[in-house]
């Protein structure tokens, strides 16, 4: 891991006259509060207050996101983003999918709607001019040659603020391969604490390439954007045993940047956490109960419903590399 260094002192300031000293003042002040603001969020504990805050814009603003995603986990997505107190439109028609991304604070486009591209490149190009939050998931990037053309159609046309994938999807998309046959990570992609510094820094590169915030969920999360990496460490098994765990966490990071348009990276991290958090809440009830894999998708949802700021300011695991 890499030693947190102290964001610089602001820079002093020299003037001649009164008024230009006043307004110097008045600089030296607003850098000095940022630079107090990063060098918090630099602490494991700082993030996680960030966190908390990110989750209660959402609850406050309740934006209203767009997203166009496959029929299988539509209804989940939908849910997840009332969940936290988003407001959904799933509309996808080619007729319609720019004008309603006019309305929205955040698009989400999700590759398992393959045969939508069309309208996600409507809704991402007036989305993008409007400078609103462009979500990807790109859903088995590299499982078949029509996935392989639709995900560089939209890297290269549309200006993406996210892309959260496993890690073949985003393998795939950053070094042309993968290994993965559906829509799951492929055994020997994924990330261990060996392989863990290799694929933060093809995460890191590709962020920086692609000018986008990256997130790789999984056993650990990595989300980064290009010079900033946050590890997350929470989640459960169970997560993987259900469909669509991932789609609703794509979806989720839509309403925390929707909510949180001026730190796509902070939004992007609080939410990978609130939905690995709200899985570790739905296995401990599952547990204690003895249910299933069908139980722990609504409990899922509903820990998402019922997380407080300071639940996901406490419970958050997260790690600054």
């Amino acid at each position: 891991m890499n030693d947190i260094k102290p964001v610089p002192g602001a820079a002093e300031f020299s003037t001649e006259s009164a008024a230009e000293f006043a307004a110097a003042e008045i600089v030296a002040e607003v850098i000095t509060e940022s630079a107090s603001e990063d060098t918090a969020e630099d602490t494991a504990e700082g993030a996680a207050a960030v966190f908390g805050r990110c989750l209660e814009e959402v609850r406050e603003s309740q934006p209203l996101v767009q997203v166009i995603t496959n029929f299988v986990t539509v209804n989940d997505c939908a849910n997840i983003l009332l969940a936290a107190g988003a407001s959904p439109t799933m509309a996808r028609d080619i007729r319609e999918a720019a004008e309603i991304a006019e309305g929205c604070q955040a698009l989400v486009l999700n590759m398992g709607a393959v045969e939508n591209t069309e309208a996600m490149l409507l809704a991402g190009r007036r989305a993008g001019e409007l400078k609103r939050p462009v979500i990807l998931d790109p859903v088995a990037a590299g499982a078949s040659s029509l996935r392989r053309q639709i995900s560089r159609q939209l890297l290269s046309g549309l200006d993406l603020t996210v892309i959260r994938g496993n890690i073949s999807e985003i393998r795939a998309l950053a070094l042309g391969a993968s290994s993965a046959k559906g829509v799951d990570a492929a055994a020997g992609d994924l990330v261990t604490e060996e392989s863990l510094p290799r694929t933060v820094d093809m995460a890191k590169a590709f962020a920086k390439k692609a000018k986008t915030v990256v997130a790789i969920s999984g056993k650990i999360d990595i989300v980064t954007d290009g010079k900033q990496v946050w590890l997350i460490r929470n989640g459960c098994p169970t997560m993987a045993r259900i469909t669509g765990s991932g789609c609703m966490l794509t979806a989720l990071i839509g309403a925390f940047c929707g909510a949180n348009p001026r730190r796509p990276f902070e939004a992007t991290a609080a939410a990978v956490a609130a939905m690995g958090l709200a899985g570790q809440l739905a296995e401990n009830r599952r547990q204690k109960n003895g249910t299933g894999t069908a139980t722990f998708r609504n409990d899922l949802i509903d820990a998402v419903s019922n997380m407080t700021a300071e639940e996901l300011t406490g419970g958050a695991l997260i790690e600054r590399y």
